[in-house]
């Protein structure tokens, strides 16, 4: 925002300078006792919960020794799609059964930001209607997938949705769920059956594969991939170059990279991550939603929690958080990760910066 200073202004501002100081020291010292009031609100503690495993020596570059995942509010049903608000500083969220986007901000706590946010008929319906993955535009806008309404919206500000893409071959999306720009415009998807109350057999589904998408900005929709069983989380390397790919299949628990060609398509889709190995009773949870750093290291949900993975496909180690852990985003300066894991939101403080910031 900017201001116009008239010359009244600028004198007021000198009167009211030189007066200030000549007031008494009992004025100074209650400036300086609100001081500490201010820096004890942005340093609010919280509970915290899980742990950090360690593998690798590496992850001491992205994860201090001394940090925790700290818990920041609880009591959802399965939280999803955590994305920063840069315009206000503060963080979204869905509640996918509840059908509801959510508001966190330091010292506020959670507010109800937006409903509904994924399902807007009249017609009561079970399963998972409301949005799952989040991002913004390049202006700012909240960018949402909407289980129910089977469809990547944009939020205006006057609180309506405008569709960005609704429809492939004139047969609707499954439910999309997760998302990622790249620098020019394009918008990558991908659109599991998750939505979909019978999932794979609901008589509602209209196409026989669950895809990878681009719509370009003047809202164009291009097929990228067509043969994975669940695709779930979706991210871009910094350099554009690879598309990170989810696959949230217990029979296929991987992360899959694919070359990114200069017209947008992408080929030679390889296993990037294996996660079966550490699949086990005591960590929950799939691959699903994943982050990058500025670094080029994976932040990715999967067993236990958030994995952390280097740009060779090498487990660092893992932020446990003992809970089926849907998705993480950064924010903040861009070096903290906020992570959405069932019922909670968290975050860990890191020594790295997410891409984007």
């Amino acid at each position: 925002m900017s201001y116009m200073v008239t010359k009244v202004t600028w004198a007021m501002a000198l009167v009211a300078f030189i007066c200030a100081g000549c007031r008494s020291g009992k004025k100074e010292s209650s400036a300086a006792e609100d001081k500490p009031k201010a820096e004890a609100k942005q340093k609010q503690s919280y509970p915290s919960m899980g742990s950090i495993e360690r593998r690798e020596k590496a992850i001491d570059d992205l994860i201090a020794a001394d940090a925790k995942i700290e818990k920041l509010a609880d009591g959802f049903d399965w939280s999803e799609g955590p994305v920063w608000m840069k315009q206000g500083d503060y963080l979204v969220f869905s509640d996918v059964p509840r059908n509801v986007v959510l508001k966190w901000k330091e010292g506020e706590g959670i507010k109800e930001f937006l409903r509904p946010s994924g399902y807007t008929g009249s017609t009561p319906r079970g399963g998972e209607p409301g949005s799952n993955g989040l991002t913004t535009d390049r202006d700012g806008m909240l960018i949402l997938c909407q289980h129910g309404d089977r469809r990547v919206v944009r939020l205006e500000r006057n609180g309506e949705f405008t569709p960005i893409a609704q429809f492939y071959q004139y047969r609707r999306f499954n439910s999309p769920n997760d998302l990622d720009y790249k620098s020019n415009g394009d918008l990558y998807f991908t659109d599991p059956p998750y939505g979909l109350v019978k999932l794979n057999d609901d008589p509602a589904k209209e196409l026989k594969f669950n895809g990878v998408y681009r719509v370009t900005p003047k809202g164009q929709v291009n097929l990228m991939i067509d043969n994975l069983t669940y695709p779930n989380g979706i991210a871009f390397s910094p350099d554009e170059k690879t598309l990170y790919v989810a696959i949230s299949d217990p029979k296929k628990p991987y992360i899959m990279a694919y070359d990114v060609k200069t017209d947008g398509t992408v080929l030679n889709g390889r296993i990037f991550f294996n996660a079966s190995t550490l699949m086990a009773p005591d960590r929950k949870g799939l691959p699903d939603g994943l982050k990058v750093d500025r670094r080029g290291n994976l932040f990715a949900t999967g067993p236990g929690g958030v994995l952390v993975i280097s740009p060779e496909g090498k487990l660092l180690g893992t932020l446990l958080t003992g809970e089926a852990t849907a998705n993480c985003g950064w924010g903040g300066d861009g070096s903290v990760l906020y992570i959405t894991a069932d019922m909670y939101l968290c975050r860990v403080q890191t020594k790295t910066k997410g891409k984007g910031f």
